[in-house]
């Protein structure tokens, strides 16, 4: 049989029984949609958390206090409520090799108020290298300096949505510059306002306060707390963090005299790890999605086989007609599998259509940004062609084997 004629058989066969051959196709398409938007979602998720964790710092290494530990028989208070971080340990830190930037922290919440508008907020104390640490921008004005923090000076850096909060939902970055405010009864000036980063699982990097470390300390401490909040280390390459990880384990645990690390009054987080952490299980709830929407696919190709074998019992007498005249096994084997092959494909590039259709909506929608990738479509559709190979080759052989006496006596 030559190729025109298989063709134009098969394409005879399937119109034949026009919603049959829709409902199988159906089948398949669902599958295929279904892997590719529902992987190329879960590929969408894993890059916004890897940009949310990488929009907080770069090569980002934090320091944080760790749980306070009672005496005796005494229970140790929470992670973070230790008093164990000291700007002196944030100067020891900033000696340490491939460590290209350190700022230390001293936040808290505070009630800020202006005139005819107050609001409860994150204030940061911070040094001048913070801005270069986390990767802020401003929109209007300037960060902080360290001779601001020196000086003693009283001074804010506020995020954008500290300004609709203050001065409304119709304010602008440059309606809130120079215009004072009170932090817990203390007069301070705004002198810049920071571009907009967006809410993350990381808290909201715009409802922020930032104020220089001196000022929070001699302000908001108390007197003889001089305990920071957080000591935030840029690495130079993202290579050396674990390096510089490593040797400020090592430093604090000399400075804080402690021998035992179970015992270490601080914790450190490497961002490259959280990263690393998130993407690994990003990437299995992907996996576990292309899966579960593969079932589908499955129930699809029994579909196709299902439909095959009511096809091959409905059409005995022309199998033995055509073995009758002559047609081979090979023949008639080859027609019934294009016939299963052509479902799959038409399915299959249906269901990218879908699939891609389906991806983009969710995007244009603000879900998520879902990424369709090559390596996911092309996977689809390889599988949608061995389905149709595999649950297709069994009733073409089952046709092919057929007795044309026995296929012609057929009722």
């Amino acid at each position: 049989m030559r190729n025109s004629d298989l063709f134009e058989e098969t394409y005879a066969a399937l119109l034949g029984n026009k919603v049959r051959s829709g409902l199988t196709v159906l089948g398949i398409v669902i599958g295929i949609a279904s892997v590719i938007a529902l992987t190329a979602i879960g590929q969408g998720a894993q890059n916004s958390i890897q940009t949310s964790i990488q929009s907080i710092g770069s090569n980002l290494v934090e320091v944080l206090p760790g749980a306070a530990r009672q005496l005796g028989f005494g229970a140790s208070g929470g992670r973070g409520s230790a008093r164990s971080l000291t700007v002196a340990d944030e100067n020891a830190i900033a000696q340490i090799v491939n460590v290209a930037a350190v700022s230390g922290e001293y936040s808290g919440r505070q009630q800020v108020v202006v005139a005819g508008a107050n609001t409860n907020t994150t204030v940061d104390g911070v040094d001048a290298a913070y801005a270069t640490i986390r990767n802020i921008t401003m929109d209007q004005g300037a960060f902080l300096t360290d001779i601001q923090s020196t000086e003693l000076s009283r001074i804010a850096v506020i995020g954008p949505t500290v300004v609709t909060d203050l001065f409304g939902a119709n304010a602008v970055a440059a309606d809130a510059l120079g215009q004072n405010i009170r932090i817990n009864n203390l007069q301070f000036t705004i002198v810049g306002v920071t571009k907009a980063k967006g809410s993350s699982g990381f808290g909201n990097q715009d409802d922020m306060i930032y104020i220089p470390m001196n000022t929070a300390l001699q302000y908001f401490a108390g007197t003889g707390n001089a305990y920071l909040t957080t000591i935030d280390v840029q690495a130079s390459t993202q290579d050396a963090m674990t390096q510089v990880q490593s040797d400020i384990t090592s430093l604090l645990m000399t400075r804080h005299n402690i021998s035992d690390s179970t015992k270490a009054d601080f914790n450190i987080m490497n961002q490259a790890s959280i990263v690393a952490t998130a993407s690994s299980i990003t990437s299995t709830f992907t996996t576990l999605l292309a899966a579960v929407a593969g079932i589908s696919l499955i129930v699809g190709g029994i579909g196709i086989m299902n439909m095959m074998l009511t096809t091959v019992t409905e059409r005995m007498r022309e199998i033995g007609l055509r073995k009758a005249i002559g047609a081979t096994k090979r023949d008639i084997n080859n027609q019934f599998l294009a016939e299963a092959i052509a479902l799959t494909f038409v399915g299959g590039g249906i269901g990218v259509a879908l699939g891609w259709g389906t991806s983009y909506a969710v995007s244009a929608l603000g879900i998520v940004a879902a990424q369709v990738t090559l390596p996911s479509v092309l996977l689809a559709f390889g599988v949608s062609a061995a389905i149709g190979i595999i649950f297709g080759w069994y009733p073409a052989r089952r046709a092919s084997n057929l007795n044309p006496i026995d296929a012609l006596r057929y009722e």
